[in-house]
């Protein structure tokens, strides 16, 4: 099986349904909580609330529950991680923007805790105490085996007059299930000086060994960057273009499968020789997966799986979520030009992993 099982398309006072995360609950469920976008307005500062999916078949079929967290008196709330702790809790995290002095729009990570699988959430934690532009994707928060929580953070510091300057990079992370933060000793910041727009753009992490962790960086040079930590994301190594991912300026998003130890990435390769396409009104596609059975030291790109290819449409900020032996993918899909935008309709795809590869 590799086929979309659910789509959220938008429609008349809901401009877009937007990125979001998967919780497997203790009861079978599956829940996925995404941006839901109410009003005429699909730009990221624009009114949206958390709504809710829930599968109980495994992620074949899907309900819609309409929201079930409001922004409040917040501009908007977004970008979506839900992580089940290793003492049985859940968090999710996500941005809250609202505007702040001197008329900038601020976006600020929080958390909230369930410990009811999701049927009810604790106010929201501000996680980073000062105002600024901090970016984090959704489907991003990791919890180490020595149990620390992981927050990939793009801080863009504010243009007088308006607009954010290129990022830069950091991670947050918490040693007590998130009751307290530290900012990691290193900042990532970017080298090259002909890039004046996007920096370091985006981050995602992942655990490679005991310690030791992955950290990438969509930019727009053509190439995911990536820096490695061997302190559990307190310092960095300076990051360089040598991931071995060819890609426009758009995200990536990788995990490991937990029963099997592969590695698995999904972003929109660049290589039309491996991933052939027909010439594009978007960057943001093709769609592509690709795994690697050596912890990241190789990835088997000559075997690429090829998931989505409209040249009209782009496919971007995935979630991932290992379910027995499927793999379920969440991802903005809509089509691009004509006053749409590819971020305005989401989709869910259902993966059967032994059926890709015949090894």
């Amino acid at each position: 099986m590799n086929e979309s099982v659910f789509d959220l398309v938008h429609g008349a006072d809901n401009p877009r349904n937007s990125e979001g995360s998967f919780l497997p609950t203790k009861d079978g469920k599956i829940r996925f909580i995404y941006t839901r976008y109410s009003g005429t307005d699909w730009g990221d500062h624009s009114s949206a609330d958390l709504a809710e999916a829930v599968s109980e078949d495994g992620g074949a079929t899907w309900k819609d529950r309409g929201a079930v967290i409001s922004r409040g008196d917040a501009a908007n709330i977004m970008s979506v991680s839900l992580l089940r702790l290793q003492d049985g809790s859940v968090r999710l995290f996500y941005l809250e923007k609202r505007a702040v002095s001197g008329g900038c729009m601020g976006c600020i990570p929080m958390m909230r805790r369930s410990d009811d699988e999701g049927e009810s959430w604790s106010e929201a934690k501000r996680l980073i105490p000062h105002d600024g532009y901090f970016v984090m994707n959704n489907d991003r928060v990791i919890q180490l085996a020595s149990g620390r929580i992981v927050l990939p953070i793009s801080f863009h510091p504010w243009r007088i007059g308006g607009g954010l300057r290129p990022g830069t990079v950091f991670v947050l992370f918490s040693d007590d299930n998130g009751e307290t933060w530290a900012e990691s000793q290193t900042m990532l910041t970017p080298d090259f000086q002909t890039e004046t727009r996007a920096g370091f753009q985006e981050p995602g992490v992942i655990e490679l060994d005991a310690g030791k962790l992955l950290l990438w960086i969509r930019t727009a040079r053509g190439f995911q960057f990536r820096s490695v930590s061997c302190d559990g994301g307190n310092t960095w190594s300076t990051a360089t273009a040598d991931l071995n991912f060819p890609s426009p300026c758009s995200p990536m998003s990788m995990k490991r499968d937990p029963a099997t130890g592969t590695l698995y990435a999904v972003w929109n390769g660049t290589n039309r020789i491996l991933y052939p396409v027909l010439p594009a009104t978007t960057p943001r596609t093709p769609l592509v997966l690709v795994r690697s059975r050596d912890n990241g030291a190789t990835w088997e790109t000559d075997r690429a799986v090829l998931l989505e290819r409209e040249p009209d449409h782009g496919y971007c900020y995935t979630a991932m979520l290992f379910h027995g032996d499927s793999l379920l993918l969440a991802y903005c899909c809509g089509r691009h030009g004509n006053g749409s935008c590819q971020l305005q309709d989401l989709r869910i795809r259902k993966i059967t992993l032994p059926e890709l590869w015949k090894d």
